[in-house]
């Protein structure tokens, strides 16, 4: 999509689709404590994104006031983040 007039592309027109390479559909990971998120990055076949770098969609979910999250540490170096 554009801020230019143009038609959008259309799935499996060759002409109109030429930019896209790969179309990637975000797998569902746990987190722990019950909460999920699809995940697009990493992914097999996009690897020179780096290995501590996710791209994830999250929600909608609420949270309820006072209360955190036990999210599991990453398996490799301890650390453990959700923004």
């Amino acid at each position: 999509m554009s801020w230019l007039p143009a038609a959008d592309p259309v799935l499996g027109d060759k002409r109109s689709c030429d930019a896209l390479e790969l179309v990637i559909v975000p797998r569902v990971r746990d987190l722990g404590d019950g909460f999920s998120v699809r995940r697009a990055l990493p992914h097999g076949k996009r690897q020179m994104v780096g290995p501590f770098i996710f791209f994830d969609q999250m929600g909608p979910v609420q949270f309820i006031a006072g209360q955190g999250l036990d999210v599991r540490p990453h398996p490799h170096i301890g650390l453990a983040t959700v923004t």
